[in-house]
């Protein structure tokens, strides 16, 4: 399939970047790809290889915070498909989401042929109702959707990745080889408490760690924090707020490993080659949404009351899928996944993780 294509994905930057590998499998045979993205993912589509033209809006029905459906809301998306004379799309979407509003919409602004995972029988919406069996990781299961529409990717090719080169960022970090923990997540139930990530951030350097906290605008009271009560200020960078979305990624391509719930960080950890130990609360699929792509070691009782909940504010008293890690399990995860640690070490805190 060639001409223009467009790609859709309405929600966060971490979906966003996840469809990665769609777009760039698009890519490989359109004549020019479309990315449609929500105003909390748009940063992420600008960093995306094989985009060359991103639409912004944000749709009523996956935004979390959605202002009231009305005729003119709809009516200029329609007019602004339109004028891009679109001859395909792909509507990427969670599975807890219906791609059919979107395909409507993109129906009267004239798309002649959209394809969609989709569960619900789509009537005349859909000219390709993909099905997904079992729970792929996620950008697996947008790159199927993909391969589905006949756009394929190489299987070296199926992680997410970033365009390049990224900012110098030396000046904010100093030499390579730190350790990142980013703490914070979209949703407070997927986070550990401030107090649990400074621990995690004191047992980090007294191990001889360089740990350098990140956090977007919104997280700075919860990086200073953590920061502040984390021990050596000599060994602490706090750059809550203090870095774009492409100098974030290249924070983290710097980085020896990413210390990081599930959230965008550690998405975008995966996109420039870093590996994740990841603190992951079961409240949704571990196997899907878990960084894909590189090394990672999944941290967090998968098997707490919580699991499957997709709650946002955790149900459970304590927080124990994530506030009972001992900060001593992820520094030993952080020693298994850094080179250069000596074989000694490394035993050394395999013996911490087993006591």
């Amino acid at each position: 399939m060639t001409g223009r294509v467009l790609v859709a994905r309405l929600d966060n930057l971490g979906d966003v970047l996840l469809a990665g590998p769609c777009v760039r499998a698009v890519a490989r045979s359109a004549d020019a790809v479309t990315m449609l993205v929500g105003p909390r993912g748009r940063a992420a589509a600008e960093l995306l290889p094989g985009v060359d033209e991103i639409v912004c809006w944000r749709a009523p029905w996956i935004d979390p915070e959605p202002a009231p459906v009305d005729a003119g809301m709809i009516d200029d998306i329609v007019r602004r498909i339109r004028a891009l004379r679109v001859d395909a799309a792909l509507i990427l979407t969670s599975f807890h989401q219906s791609p059919l509003p979107l395909a409507l919409t993109l129906r009267l602004a004239g798309v002649p042929w959209i394809g969609a995972i989709s569960d619900d029988y789509p009537g005349s919406l859909l000219d390709l109702r993909h099905r997904v069996d079992g729970d792929p990781p996620e950008a697996l299961r947008g790159l199927s959707l993909a391969a589905a529409a006949g756009f394929r990717l190489p299987r070296r090719d199926w992680h997410p990745r970033v365009k390049h080169p990224l900012p110098g960022v030396r000046r904010l970090v100093g030499e390579p080889g730190y350790i990142v923990v980013h703490p914070a997540a979209s949703a407070a139930a997927r986070q550990p408490s401030a107090a649990t990530s400074a621990a995690i951030v004191r047992g980090l350097t007294e191990a001889g760690h360089r740990v350098v906290v990140t956090g977007g605008p919104g997280d700075t009271d919860l990086t200073h924090a953590i920061s502040d009560s984390a021990g050596d200020p000599e060994s602490v960078l706090d750059l809550g707020g203090k870095t774009s979305l492409p100098q974030l990624a290249a924070v983290l391509d710097n980085a020896a490993a990413v210390v990081a719930p599930n959230t965008s960080a550690a998405h975008l950890a995966t996109a420039v080659g870093t590996p994740v130990v990841s603190l992951f609360a079961p409240v949704v699929p571990a196997g899907r949404w878990a960084p894909y792509g590189v090394e990672c070691l999944l941290l967090g009782d998968q098997a707490a009351a919580c699991r499957g909940s997709r709650a946002r504010t955790c149900p459970v008293t304590g927080h124990p899928c994530l506030d009972s890690l001992d900060p001593d399990q992820v520094v030993g995860a952080v020693a298994q996944l850094t080179p250069g640690h000596s074989p000694e070490e490394v035993d050394r805190n395999d013996q911490r993780l087993a006591s």
